[in-house]
């Protein structure tokens, strides 16, 4: 069933809930989903209504001005989106090749509902992958002394293709803050993380001879502070005295495809919504 999503944020106060059931029933809308939340500390309030669109009143490209009166009067910041509106994403990649082949493959199987125009690494190891899935895939190198104007490159590349989400698989680049600036999109980054938390040059080694207990993925949004964008999804895996440090790379791989398989979907979704340093992510 095609749906209309409504995605709102503002300050807590009484009434927003009717007011925007409301405004869904006056035109003839029928809530198939609907969830909110409110942080008791800082007073947001937070909420994702999905409504079908067969027998409602207002034209899909009328909606956001319509409702507009309403967000006005609570202050909202708010989006309209439409389930069977393909998001365009856009994939970068380096050398590892787990989270790209394997979005890819929930691509191809239908699991991710996002039209995938174009693929850029910085190596050609993953090109396989772009030949395979038919693909475009671009490979741009870089170094110290060439990363501005590789990043122009790439940038050219997802404005030509309307590129509507950036997912970082595995692309093992620190993005610079005018490119996040200008990509005009959200991206999505995957990495490690592991309890205690170890960086540097071979984390695995690092977690195998500290004798970890439990390894772990997080899946964030981008920002110029290195790995501490806004949180989507996290899990971990439990490590027992056997496991070797090629056994903590083999289930670290497979914790980072699931995880940014996650990801991607809730905000592909449009069950994500960020404030201040943090995420709610509706399920």
């Amino acid at each position: 069933m095609d749906s209309c999503v409504l995605l709102i944020s503002c300050k807590d106060r009484k009434g927003i809930v009717a007011r925007v059931s409301g405004f869904i029933h006056d035109f003839g809308g029928n809530i198939v989903d609907s969830d909110h939340h409110t942080d008791q500390e800082t007073g947001d309030f937070l909420m994702r209504t999905e409504f079908g669109v067969e027998g409602f009143q207002i034209p899909r490209s009328e909606v956001a001005a319509a409702f507009a009166p309403i967000a006005k009067v609570f202050g909202m910041h708010f989006e309209v989106r439409f389930t069977d509106e393909r998001m365009r994403v856009g994939l970068l990649a380096s050398k590892q090749d787990h989270c790209l082949a394997d979005l890819l493959q929930r691509h191809r199987r239908g699991e991710l509902r996002v039209d995938v125009p174009v693929s850029v690494s910085n190596h050609d190891t993953c090109a396989m992958w772009g030949e395979l899935f038919k693909i475009p895939f671009h490979v741009f190198p870089v170094s110290k002394e060439t990363k501005p104007e590789q990043e122009r490159q790439i940038l050219g590349l997802l404005k030509q293709h309307d590129i509507e989400l950036v997912v970082m698989a595995r692309y093992m680049q620190i993005l610079s803050g005018d490119f996040l600036r200008q990509v005009g999109c959200p991206v999505i980054n995957i990495h490690h993380s592991f309890l205690p938390a170890f960086i540097g040059a071979n984390p695995y080694r690092q977690a195998y001879e500290r004798g970890v207990k439990l390894i772990g993925a997080t899946a964030h949004y981008a920002t110029e502070d290195l790995d501490e964008g806004p949180i989507i999804e996290q899990d971990v895996m439990r490590i027992g005295h056997r496991d070797t440090v090629d056994d903590l790379v083999r289930k670290g791989r497979d914790l980072e495809e699931i995880v940014l398989a996650r990801a991607v979907r809730r905000h592909v979704e449009h069950r994500v919504l960020v404030y201040g340093r943090k995420t709610v992510v509706f399920d």
